[in-house]
């Protein structure tokens, strides 16, 4: 017989973390619906200012960030700016490519329920104070 490397314990570990990790992700998509976007354009917005070190993000960095292929991330892309939240920029120094941005529009959204989901992070207790909030 076989030495097991995982335990009941660690199973109820396990299942616990997904249940709770769940749990948010329904709270997530709930809270993101009753303001009119969807999950996917919250993940955008996100995707974008969580991006390192700049406010902004070329369509293949975002592909990479949300997982989705080139063609799905541009369709996405394009679906937001027609909601008016995200905009395309030229980059300067390369005519190829674009950066994408936020538009106020969907900086005052993104703001919103980043405090919505701040919030409901330290309910929860998965963040502190000492966490920034």
């Amino acid at each position: 017989m076989e030495n097991k490397t995982v335990d009941k314990h660690m199973y109820e570990q396990l299942a616990n973390f997904r249940y709770r990790l769940r749990c948010f992700v329904h709270f997530s998509e709930q809270a993101v619906r009753q303001i009119g976007l969807t999950p996917q354009s919250h993940q955008l917005l996100l995707a974008i200012m969580g991006f390192p070190e700049r406010e902004y993000a070329t369509p293949s960095e975002l592909a990479e960030k949300l997982q989705l292929s080139h063609h799905a991330c541009t369709g996405l892309i394009n679906r937001c700016k027609q909601m008016g939240i995200i905009e395309r920029r030229p980059n300067l120094e390369d005519g190829r490519s674009t950066f994408i941005h936020l538009t106020h529009k969907g900086r005052i959204l993104l703001e919103r329920l980043s405090e919505i989901h701040l919030q409901e992070l330290n309910r929860i207790g998965f963040l502190t104070r000492s966490d920034g909030i």
